[in-house]
């Protein structure tokens, strides 16, 4: 396996630093940073970005059970996820298949999803889970390999910062 090219974040000027602070501004609305890990698996298992999976995976270290890591896919027959988090999850899983039905992100999933998160934390999850969909985009449009990125410094530095947010 072979990339297309270099990921367009790197390659794009100022591509990288827009992203980030994409990815910095949902981390900064209230939601509980493991949600927000959450969601990113989920999405990038349903786009299969094969790069984002591995990042996410690795990004849990004790924080997670393999429990939930290994279910997430089956999070609405699986009983270790709260209702908020549940809620997150279908939330995630509507805003990434847009296409899939004729009222996209029905006020359902809206509606349970405002029973657990504020208007901010609300923000926080749509915007986290567009930052998701652009990476798994860009990564699976140009095929980039899973692994790969961990070797790369660019990629050195991205897990890195991520490693240390997750810290936080």
């Amino acid at each position: 396996m072979h990339a297309r090219m270099k990921n367009p974040a790197f390659v794009v000027p100022g591509a990288m630093q827009a992203l980030q602070a994409l990815a910095t501004s949902a981390e900064k609305g209230g939601v509980p940073k493991r949600t927000l890990s959450l969601i990113h698996l989920r999405i990038s298992q349903i786009n299969g970005c094969g790069v984002c999976l591995d990042l996410h995976a690795r990004g849990f270290h004790e924080e997670e059970t393999n429990e939930r890591l290994v279910t997430v896919a089956g999070w609405r027959d699986a009983p270790y996820f709260t209702d908020a988090e549940r809620a997150a999850l279908a939330l995630a899983e509507a805003v990434t298949r847009l296409a899939d039905r004729p009222d996209p992100v029905p006020d359902v999933i809206w509606e349970e999803a405002a029973k657990h998160y504020d208007e901010r934390q609300l923000g926080a999850l749509v915007v986290g889970i567009a930052a998701v969909n652009v990476w798994n985009r860009l990564n699976v449009t140009t095929r980039q390999v899973a692994g790969e990125w961990a070797a790369a410094s660019e990629g050195q530095k991205r897990a890195e910062a991520t490693a240390a947010a997750s810290r936080r």
